[in-house]
């Protein structure tokens, strides 16, 4: 039984979203950033990231006080105006090549530690803990956790009944993607709403298992038992068929000692390899796998006797990759911190791959085929954790849209 929640959410008024919504903070060239920073007092990047030039100077603590302050100048403002009604919202976006719908929700964080919300990847410390810090501080959240839902009729068709009527705002971003966005705030709707997913066996995480396991230790250490927003976590509910996901390809400095041909050699024991020469190749299936090294393409097709499996993470890609390439041939052990190794999203061309090899940092590039939902569903009802770097997901969703305070 999944448990959902309305919220009275900060949003900005209809006026003015366009101009306070942005993409994350990390995603910004410094040209761009400053852009927006001097040229837009609207964008939320002032409230993420106030003062930001001097943000090194300051403490952890400091700066997410300051972002704590920012986001109250902007309340006191009007930017940002808090719903009177606890709602859910329906929130679409319409990119170049798809649209994504979905719902945004609190979800239990009771629901995380007892396994209703699953996970398929493993968390970082210390960026758990910058998260948790930032939150408490800041005591607001504004980047929704991505999960995921199976598809259901009931659930369809209401959104598209509901997203016939007028949206409460509508807007474009320099990205060329359409944002809108739905308030219902009907309890009856609410309701009918609720009892359905508390019929749904489980929540799939698809994107935020950092800012979930930070929101569960941040509930942990909630010294105000009646502030109840921290029992649950700012959620966007999507259906399995709605998200899409890339695979992240993989970029290494160096063969580790080995010659090319000798490489190649100890590839051919564990792949079928064809030479493509200067063809690009992209994998149609799994266990196929594509590579690029010294100004040529390669296909690499797993041999029959490699393709016996006992568990779910065993007939991963990416651990294919890991386990018969990278580790052994290549000597990287820890894909997170090795720096001979770097990931290049599958949004990006093959091309864009090659250019980068080709510049002369790096020697070989490894083109994966992308996992699928009911490979990240099975790892995780299994209790398995993917290697890092598996997957690149979208929607992203925008920050400054919608905020959730704690």
């Amino acid at each position: 039984m999944a448990k959902i929640v309305p919220f009275k959410a900060v949003r900005p008024t209809r006026d003015k979203v366009s101009l306070v919504s942005c993409r994350s903070f990390e995603e910004y060239t410094t040209a761009e950033l400053a852009a927006q920073l001097d040229f837009n007092p609207l964008s939320f990047l002032h409230v993420l990231k106030p003062a930001y030039t001097n943000q090194e100077k300051v403490s952890s603590e400091k700066r997410y006080r300051q972002v704590h302050q920012k986001y109250q100048d902007f309340k006191a403002e009007n930017i940002l105006v808090k719903d009177k009604i606890p709602a859910i919202y329906i929130h679409k976006i319409v990119t170049k090549t798809q649209s994504f719908t979905g719902l945004i929700v609190g979800t239990s964080i009771a629901d995380y530690c007892n396994d209703v919300i699953k996970k398929h990847e493993d968390t970082i410390d210390f960026r758990v803990q910058l998260l948790k810090d930032y939150m408490k501080y800041s005591e607001f959240n504004t980047e929704p956790v991505l999960m995921t839902y199976p598809d259901n009729k009931d659930i369809e068709n209401w959104i598209i009944n509901r997203t016939q009527n007028l949206a409460d705002f509508e807007f474009s971003t320099t990205k060329k993607e359409i944002n809108y966005f739905w308030k219902i705030e009907d309890p009856k709707e609410i309701s009918w709403i609720q009892t359905i997913f508390e019929n749904i066996g489980a929540l799939y995480i698809a994107d935020g298992h950092h800012r979930s396991e930070a929101s569960k230790q941040l509930l942990e250490e909630n010294d105000n038992p009646e502030n109840k927003a921290k029992n649950f976590l700012l959620s966007y509910l999507i259906p399995e068929n709605n998200i899409k996901i890339y695979e992240y390809n993989r970029l290494i400095k160096d063969l580790n000692g080995l010659q090319k041909n000798d490489f190649i050699h100890k590839l051919n024991s564990v792949f079928i390899i064809e030479n493509k020469d200067q063809q690009p190749f992209q994998p149609s299936e799994k266990h196929q796998f594509g590579m690029y090294l010294d100004n040529e393409f390669y296909s690499l097709i797993l041999r029959s006797e490699f393709c016996d499996f006992n568990t779910s993470l065993e007939s991963l890609d990416a651990q294919i990759l890991y386990q018969t390439v990278l580790f052994p041939l290549l000597g990287i052990n820890d894909l997170r911190n090795d720096e001979r190794i770097e990931y290049i999203s599958g949004k990006h061309s093959i091309l864009e791959l090659k250019q980068t090899i080709d510049e002369g940092e790096f020697e070989v590039g490894f083109i994966l085929f992308p996992s699928t939902i009911n490979e990240i569903k099975a790892l995780a009802d299994a209790n398995l954790i993917m290697p890092p770097k598996s997957t690149y997901i979208e929607p992203k969703f925008r920050s400054g849209i919608i905020v959730y305070e704690l």
